[in-house]
Formats: C-alpha cells, sequence, structure tokens
C-alpha cells in the first residue's frame, strides 16, 4: 500500500514539474541574452570580418575579449579539477581500500595520456576541418595552424568556434572534456582490469570513439549538428558516450569476485563526499565555460547548473526516505552527480523551472536503475558509471528537446514544451545514434584488446587488490 501511494505521489509530482514547466513557455526570461553562439551548437551563425572580395580576413590580435579568455581559462582548469581531484576522489572512495590507488592512478594517466593524445592529433579529429560530416581531418595535427594569439578562424566556412577567444584557448578547453570522458567509464570496471590494458583502451576508445562523436555534434559541419541536435556542454558527446561505453564494458569484464553478496560497502565515504563536492565546484566550468564568453548566457548556464543539482540531490534523497526508509549521504551525493549530468546538454538551452523538472527527473530515473533494475539484471556496473551517466544523460538529451527554449538561447531552439515537438524527435535521434556507436565500437575495441592482452586482472590479483599487484603502493599503512 505504501509503495502504490508513493507512485501516486511521484506521478503527481512528475506532472507538476512537467505542467509547470509548460506554464512559462511564452514567458520572457530575465537572462535572455545576446552572447555569442556556443561551441556546443553545430555551425552556428557568427559575423564574419570585414573580408576582402577575394577571401575572408582574419582577425587580428586585437580582437581578442580579454574577459571572455579569462573565462574560458578558468572554466579549463575547472573542468581539469573534475578529474584529477574531483573523479578520483569520488570514485576512490567508493571502492574497497585495497583498491583506492588504482582508481587515482588511472584518473590521473588519463590527464596525461589523453592530453598527449589531443594535441598530437585527438583535436584535429574532433574539430579540424571536416570531412564528410563524419570526422576532422589532420590538417590541425601537433597544433599546427592553432593560434596562441588571435580568434580561430576557418577560413572553408568563414565562421569560428569562438570568436573572441584564442584558438588555443578553445583548444585546450575542450582538451578537458577529451580527458574526463573515458575517466568516466573507469566507475563500470573498477576493482578488476589490468592498468595495462585500461590503458590501451583508453587511448583507442578516445580517438575511435570520443573524437568523432564530438565531431558528429560540435564540429564544423558534423551531421548531428547539420540535424540540429541540441549539446551545450557533452550530454551525447560524454556522458551518453562514456554511460553506453561502461556499460559494456562491465558486461564484457563480468562481475567482480564475490559480486553481489561479498562486496563491501564505500571504504572511505568522506572521500566520496569531498569528490562529489570539487565535482559540484568544477561543473560550473563544464557547463557555463561552454558558452565561451563572459557574458548572460554564461550566467544562466551557471544558474540552471546549480538549481538542477540542488533538486536532483533533494529528490534522491527522498527516493531513498521513502523506499528505504532513510536518506543516506551516498543517495545526495549520487544524486547530485546526477543533476550534474542531466542538465549538462540542456544547460545553454532552458530557464531555471526547465532546471527543476531536469533535476526531478534526474533523482528518479538513475535511482530506479541504480537501486531495482541493477539488481534484478544483476550487472556488475562497480560504481554506477552507466546508472548515473547513462541513465542521467540520456534523459537529460531528451529533456532538452522538452525545456528548449530560445528566449534563453537565440541560436538555439524550442523545445515540446515552447510549441517545438520537431526538437524533441531530433533530441531523440541524437541519443539513439551515440548509444549504438558507442555501444558497437566499444564492444570492439574491448575484445580486440582481450584477444591481444587480455583485459582482466589474474584472480589472486583482484583478490588481493589492485594497489599491490599492478602498483606496488597501498592507500594505507597497516599496523601490526
Amino acid at each position: 500500500m505504501k509503495t502504490n501511494r508513493f507512485w501516486k505521489w511521484a506521478l503527481a509530482v512528475a506532472t507538476m514539474a512537467v505542467v509547470t514547466g509548460s506554464a512559462f513557455a511564452q514567458a520572457p526570461s530575465a537572462t535572455s541574452n545576446t552572447a555569442p553562439a556556443v561551441a556546443a551548437i553545430a555551425a552556428p551563425p557568427v559575423a564574419a570580418p570585414a573580408a576582402a572580395p577575394a577571401a575572408p580576413t582574419p582577425p587580428t590580435a586585437k580582437d581578442v575579449n580579454s574577459g571572455d579568455n579569462a573565462w574560458v581559462l578558468i572554466s579549463s582548469a575547472l573542468v581539469l579539477l573534475m578529474t584529477v581531484p574531483a573523479l578520483a576522489f569520488f570514485y576512490g572512495g567508493l571502492v574497497r581500500r585495497k583498491n583506492v590507488l588504482s582508481v587515482l592512478m588511472q584518473c590521473f594517466i588519463l590527464a596525461c595520456v589523453i592530453s598527449i593524445q589531443w594535441v598530437l592529433f585527438g583535436y584535429s579529429l574532433a574539430f579540424g576541418p571536416d570531412i564528410k560530416h563524419l570526422i576532422g581531418n589532420l590538417d590541425w595535427a601537433f597544433l599546427k595552424n592553432v593560434s596562441i594569439d588571435t580568434p580561430h578562424w576557418d577560413a572553408v566556412t568563414a565562421s569560428s568556434y569562438a570568436g573572441t577567444i584564442p584558438h588555443q584557448s578553445f583548444m585546450i578547453f575542450q582538451m578537458m572534456f577529451a580527458v574526463i570522458t573515458p575517466g568516466l567509464i573507469i566507475g563500470s570496471f573498477a576493482e578488476r582490469m589490468k592498468f595495462s590494458a585500461f590503458l590501451v583502451f583508453a587511448i583507442l576508445w578516445a580517438t575511435i570513439v570520443y573524437d568523432p562523436v564530438a565531431h558528429w555534434v560540435w564540429g564544423k559541419n558534423g551531421f548531428l549538428g547539420l540535424m540540429g541536435a541540441l549539446d551545450f556542454a557533452g550530454g551525447t558527446v560524454v556522458h551518453i558516450n562514456a554511460g553506453i561505453a561502461g556499460l559494456v564494458t562491465a558486461l564484457v569484464l563480468g562481475k567482480r569476485i564475490g559480486y553481489p553478496d561479498r562486496m563491501s560497502p564505500p571504504h572511505n565515504l568522506p572521500f566520496a563526499v569531498l569528490g562529489a563536492a570539487l565535482l559540484w565546484v568544477g561543473w560550473f566550468g563544464f557547463n557555463a565555460g561552454s558558452a565561451l564568453s563572459a557574458g548572460g548566457l554564461a550566467t544562466s548556464a551557471f544558474v540552471v547548473t546549480h538549481v538542477a543539482t540542488a533538486a536532483a540531490g533533494l529528490t534522491w534523497a527522498l527516493m531513498d526516505w521513502i523506499f528505504n526508509k532513510r536518506p543516506t549521504l551516498l543517495g545526495v551525493i549520487s544524486g547530485a552527480v546526477g543533476g550534474l549530468v542531466a542538465i549538462t546538454p540542456a544547460s545553454g538551452f532552458v530557464n531555471v523551472m526547465g532546471a527543476i523538472g531536469i533535476g526531478v527527473g534526474a533523482g528518479i530515473l538513475p535511482w530506479i536503475f541504480v537501486s531495482i533494475i541493477k539488481p534484478k539484471l544483476g550487472y556488475d556496473d562497480a560504481l554506477d558509471a552507466f546508472g548515473v551517466h547513462g541513465v542521467g544523460g540520456t534523459w537529460g538529451a531528451i529533456a532538452t528537446g522538452l525545456w528548449a527554449t530560445k528566449t534563453i538561447n537565440s541560436a538555439g531552439a524550442d523545445g515540446l514544451f515552447y510549441g517545438n515537438p520537431a526538437q524533441l524527435l531530433i533530441q531523440l535521434k541524437a541519443v539513439g545514434v551515440t548509444i549504438v556507436y558507442s555501444l558497437v565500437v566499444s564492444f570492439i575495441l574491448l575484445k580486440i584488446v582481450d584477444l591481444v592482452m587480455g583485459l582482466r586482472a589474474e584472480p589472486q590479483a583482484e583478490k588481493i587488490g589492485l594497489d599491490l599487484t599492478d602498483h606496488r603502493e597501498t592507500g594505507y599503512t597497516v599496523l601490526d
């Protein structure tokens, strides 16, 4: 009876959220702005500088806006903070003590390895001049023609990704997204993948999965962007992409030894709380930084990011309280991260009421997957990378098609609640394409790595713990 009453209550709350969001559909927004088009919108129209009839003239160093550039550089540092130390401590606190260093190591080494990959060729593949709407070419490999003193100017399309900051500022900002995305997958295979296999898979996945999807959505003439898909800061590119890869990895590797009966609870919940708190702070660079300017659009993205996170953390706590009799700290931080994930694609397109609706959904749907569906299906998504990022990112991308409004971002589109049901269909298509591509290619890459060098740690190594067997280190001193 209590469960039935709860579902009636939950349905009523969800209905109120939808109705409230719809009621604000025609209301003018105080956060409406005329900020430059963001990188998350494929091929946004940007006014071309004065040009001779034969060819456009690149902007000069005088065109760099120091305020915009400062904000993007600060945001880049905030996004790096999300990987090390935020994600490292969030995941590290959730595993068993014998594997804490292995998780910290995996997160830290990604910041090293993917940064080099990005400079050598990753950035050019993701954002370089387009090849058939599928991938960038290698014209910008080794950062060739990626200037440090003038805004990026693409003579082919006569438009820029970010017209008021140096090209290398845009490059370094996007590098931090490329660093954290494979890091999210760690949560699915924690405590059981060999470090060597992890490194090889991460490089291959970043190159063959992340870079193409980033080009499809954010690159000039990428086909999903041309289709009109909205992804302000990484719902499809980052969270769905990594979440689906995480699920595939968990299934290919199989369950941890002793799962689920002999799995211990998080070994250091305060570490996880510290990591979640740092993620919340860093995410303002993730979302508000994606405005690529220090204007009103960045302010709006900052506000809705915070509001959605608060709504999701509160909702997850209520779900725990109602179903499990106690609200838990682990539940609050899980819900907060789910809210951050879900608002990411919508952060540059929705108002605060849309953010609340997205946050409530992010507190309910991932909770259902983590607390009900995963135990019933029995797959071992160790730290719920799929349950939070895959499910939360999917909800956020779809919800963008519900609550997006051009009163927030004129370069975006209106969603279903603002009279444009076609945008919801576009979002569904983008979600479907990303899921299928990430699932299929991630599976192939895992099988190749497993065939060549083996993916999973030896049973004895898994029992001892990867800290000692992979790194000959321990996170804690054991006293006799």
